[in-house]
């Protein structure tokens, strides 16, 4: 005989979900960084619209770190300036992010000297970026009582950081390029380039000459049609009334703003 289900144990079970995931949803809300909302962390600048996603990893040496406009920064990403709290690392930044920058969940930063990200990185989950290595130069040493290495590391704006690329110290990364997933970056790469492997190398590049080489295997991006509307664009993504007014509004706003540019107006 099947066994009865139990409708009120099924009930509550049910309320309990919704508690726990309305409760955490709060949480998330109301933990976040944000500049107006700060906490008790004092970053050394943090522009406007940048937010932190609670629950934060570790971060400590927040004077040292400069945090950009616009920047996400995801669940459980640590940033790190010095190697341990409360230490006085001198009138300038360590670490600074530009304006734009999405730091995915897990990320590492950890800025023991300088680390630099440009303007509008992305990087992907678990990205570990690192300016301090260990070294083993004493045989007779255990490795980690030796004193470490470190080397400053800059990544050029507009790059993409694959999930899982690691980024050494000393690694000079210039704009708009592409670090695959799970790549261990050390050493110079050229701007506009894709690289892969541990350690990376470049795999393809773009220049004014001649173009990406070698060329690249997906078909270009297909431009959007003239004449199509913000509202046929959020039917085909499948976007709520809300958001399809605000891109109308939006549209508007684009619309106004090129009428004042025009002669005579």
């Amino acid at each position: 005989m099947p066994k009865r289900k139990n409708t009120f144990s099924s009930w509550r079970r049910g309320l309990a979900q919704r508690v726990v995931h309305a409760g955490w949803a709060w949480a998330q809300r109301t933990g976040s960084v944000t500049a107006e909302h700060p906490g008790r962390y004092r970053f050394g600048a943090m522009g406007t619209g940048t937010r932190l996603a609670f629950p934060l990893g570790t971060v400590f040496g927040e004077p040292w770190i400069h945090l950009g406009a616009h920047c996400v920064i995801g669940e459980q990403v640590t940033l790190t300036a010095g190697l341990m709290p409360d230490l006085d690392l001198g009138p300038d930044p360590i670490l600074r992010i530009g304006d734009g920058v999405v730091l995915g969940r897990g990320s590492h930063v950890i800025a023991d000297t300088t680390v630099t990200i440009g303007s509008d990185c992305y990087f992907g989950p678990y990205v570990y970026v690192t300016s301090t290595n260990h070294s083993y130069d004493d045989p007779h040493e255990p490795i980690g009582k030796q004193w470490p290495r470190m080397e400053p590391v800059e990544i050029g704006p507009g790059c993409w950081i694959g999930t899982g690329a690691v980024v050494l110290p000393g690694a000079r990364i210039g704009r708009n390029v592409v670090v695959a997933a799970g790549a261990v970056v050390r050493g110079a790469v050229p701007d506009h380039a894709v690289v892969a492997g541990a350690p990376a190398r470049v795999v393809r590049r773009w220049t004014p000459a001649d173009g990406w080489q070698p060329p690249l295997r997906t078909p270009q991006p297909v431009p959007i049609p003239e004449g199509v509307t913000p509202e046929q664009l959020c039917a085909l993504s499948g976007l709520d009334e809300e958001a399809a007014a605000r891109l109308a509004e939006l549209d508007e706003e684009a619309a106004a703003g090129l009428a004042e540019l025009e002669p005579g107006s």
